[in-house]
């Protein structure tokens, strides 16, 4: 027969006797990478429906004759919908005192950037989160370690004994943290 050993140092360990500090620690860090595999995953989702709708817009859209036709093309709710329809309502639109000092072709060039800028700025939603993760994640970890580190010190100082085995596994069990941190951190920077 075989003989395991339950290891006392373990992920399960450290969240069965860790203190509060610990477990906020840990739960942080969970909600942290959530969040960044939510937004890796969306943005990736999002990549690949625009970058379909980018191939269909060109395949089909310079084609028509009209340029009423021509966004017809295009798939509904679509970015290069939403774009050339923000051109078409610009030059249909160009009256009034503001617009008389600005000629037709600037006032649509410059609707059609706001057009694309709005479209840039909403697939760029989260990257800021995503930074902030992969910039702190890491030292949430390190606190971690210090201060399961700290707690191994002193119940070692308490116990009077500093023999490998009081020492090796709390201090193994709080690098934990810091490998959970970096963890956290490394798909979130390469997101």
């Amino acid at each position: 027969t075989k003989e395991t050993v339950d290891n006392p140092y373990g992920l399960a360990a450290l969240w069965g006797q860790g203190d509060f500090v610990a477990r906020f620690v840990l739960i942080l860090l969970v909600i942290m990478s959530m969040g960044s595999w939510y937004i890796l995953i969306t943005k990736l989702y999002e990549s690949f429906k625009i970058s379909s709708q980018a191939r269909a817009a060109s395949k089909g859209f310079f084609k028509a004759a009209t340029l009423s036709d021509a966004v017809k093309t295009l798939k509904d709710g679509s970015a290069f919908r939403f774009i050339a329809e923000s051109g078409i309502s610009a030059g249909e639109h160009h009256e009034g005192a503001l617009t008389e000092h600005i000629d037709l072709n600037t006032w649509v060039t410059s609707s059609v950037q706001r057009s694309i800028d709005d479209v840039q700025s909403r697939l760029q939603d989260g990257l800021a989160v995503l930074a902030t993760v992969g910039s702190t994640a890491p030292f949430i970890g390190l606190f971690g370690t210090v201060w399961g580190i700290y707690h191994a010190l002193t119940a070692i100082g308490i116990a009077g004994q500093a023999s490998i085995d009081k020492v090796a596994g709390p201090v193994g069990e709080a690098l934990i943290m810091t490998a959970i941190g970096l963890a956290v951190a490394v798909p979130a920077v390469m997101g």
